[in-house]
């Protein structure tokens, strides 16, 4: 008969129990440490308030268009240029994007709104959709979004542009092939009006060519808006940068994006939640940039009376359509009342119809999709 060594098996098992509960306690301690890794990062995101669909003016859409929507995350991003770090209150926004997500295909569009943009900015107030913000924040700024372009945004970030000087250094630079004329403006107004407001030196260019700017540099070629093509030139530049950062991003090393992250999150102010916020910010990487264009598509510019110098999209209803079509794939849109309406408004003051346009940049057109101007 075969004893059986009580004590040993005892061991063996109490032996088990001891890696079990080691593995266990090893897990524990790396959740704890992320959980307050992620709450260190979040604890830095400025909190802004929630915008509720009453919020948001979101027009009455067919049932179709809002089916086709649901399957994109639409974020309004807007640039505040209010020289102090962490103002997100009002102000007018210098720069106002869209960022599209194709919640099947996780690509990415990005749509710059041109700043001087005539649409119905809030109540019966049409002005350069810019001004929006200055009315109370980032709820003007979405609400009058969604009702000229029948949307339906709820999600934004507010963005310091210390943050894109912050967030290209770290990335150790990005490449950029500039102008003499772009350098010109660069080196006189914009390299030490953003050095005296962010604190941190850079360095003149000389001629033309093809460098690896730092943020101040960087910067400064996104806030040039006097060479030829204007704002349009500008919103394009600004494209640019944020096309160059997504590929910098893209073969970064682990320790690169955390710094990345810590700099960008003192900066920011969003009302996305942190999950979603965690979310994107892992799934990032992978996502591929589809397109990026300026709106209008179809446009004429001229000074305007009191309202001064102008973008007029001709029409409204036109380019509302074509916009559904190249974010969403929705031919054949027809716009919403609302915008018929505030199309013809546009019209009536400005007295510029579709045959008025003296620039097309119409992403659709496949023939030629070249800007024309006169």
């Amino acid at each position: 008969m075969v004893k059986i060594n009580m004590s040993k098996k005892k061991k063996k098992k109490s032996g088990s129990k001891k890696i079990i509960i080691f593995i266990i306690e090893l897990l524990v301690l790396v959740l704890l440490l992320l959980g307050l890794f992620v709450y260190s990062k979040l604890g830095k995101v400025e909190k802004g308030e929630d915008i509720t669909e009453e919020d948001a003016e979101i027009n009455e859409l067919t049932s179709e268009t809002q089916e086709i929507l649901s399957g994109y995350k639409c974020i309004a991003l807007f640039g505040l240029d209010n020289r102090d770090v962490g103002s997100y209150d009002g102000g007018n926004s210098d720069s106002i994007m869209i960022l599209v997500i194709d919640n099947d295909t996780k690509e990415i569009k990005i749509l710059s709104v041109y700043r001087d943009t005539f649409l119905n900015v809030y109540d019966t107030s049409y002005q350069k959709v810019n001004a929006a913000y200055s009315k109370s924040g980032v709820k003007s700024a979405i609400a009058a979004l969604n009702k000229n372009l029948d949307l339906a945004i709820t999600d934004y970030v507010c963005v310091d542009f210390n943050a894109v000087v912050e967030a290209i250094d770290l990335l150790g630079g990005i490449e950029l092939t500039l102008t003499d004329e772009e350098i010109e403006y660069m080196n006189t107004i914009y390299i030490p009006e953003i050095e005296q407001v962010t604190g941190k030196s850079s360095s003149l260019l000389t001629s033309g060519g093809t460098y690896t700017v730092d943020g101040t540099q960087a910067l400064a070629y996104c806030r040039v808006r006097y060479t030829s093509g204007d704002d349009f030139k500008r919103t394009e530049r600004q494209r640019t940068v944020l096309s160059k950062m997504l590929d910098k991003v893209k073969s970064s090393d682990l320790v690169t994006l955390n710094n990345l992250i810590n700099a960008m999150l003192e900066y920011i102010s969003t009302d996305i939640s942190s999950t979603e916020l965690i979310s994107l910010a892992t799934s990032a990487i992978s996502y591929d940039l589809a397109g990026t264009q300026g709106w209008p598509f179809e446009l004429t510019t001229g000074s305007f009376g009191s309202k001064g110098d102008l973008v007029v999209p001709c029409d409204l209803v036109t380019n509302v359509t074509e916009l559904h079509e190249y974010l969403f794939g929705e031919t054949n849109y027809s716009p919403s009342s609302t915008v018929q309406s505030i199309s013809d408004e546009i019209k009536n003051y400005t007295g510029c119809t579709t045959e008025s346009a003296t620039r097309v940049d119409n992403p659709l057109t496949v023939e030629d999709d070249s800007e024309t101007t006169e």
